[in-house]
């Protein structure tokens, strides 16, 4: 059964920093391309970062380019998003996703194959 944990969401001022952590089990982690997507109020699921295998890659969305990092740790069964310059608008509920490894870089909810509960992430002003 395969289990995606996140943690590391909270309260945090604008330009404050979070990192949050997704734990996962049942699963051979180093051959799933782990995702990160966020989903505020009244809007859809949206795609925020994924990362491949260990040295394959990172992908960003634009809107978060410069500003989050995501990163993973096999050994752990781990991947991390560290988020920096939070803004108001970051304000949401961040999932992981994993889906198996495919040379091209997937961005689409329906991509993925399993998912986290999500955790609640708010940049006040």
């Amino acid at each position: 059964q395969v289990q995606l944990v996140e943690s590391g969401g909270g309260l945090v001022q604008a330009g404050g920093s979070l990192r949050l952590s997704c734990a996962a089990s049942g699963l051979t982690f180093s051959r799933y391309t782990m995702g990160w997507f966020r989903q505020a109020p009244g809007k859809e699921r949206e795609f925020v970062a994924a990362i491949r295998w260990s040295g394959g890659g990172t992908y960003h969305a634009d809107s978060v380019k410069g500003r989050f990092t995501i990163s993973r740790d096999d050994a752990k069964n781990t991947v991390y998003l560290q988020m920096n310059g939070l803004k108001p608008e970051d304000t949401a509920v961040y999932y992981c996703a994993a889906r198996p490894q495919t040379p091209y870089w997937k961005t689409r909810t329906n991509d993925y194959e399993y998912w986290g509960q999500g955790t609640q992430v708010t940049v006040s002003s």
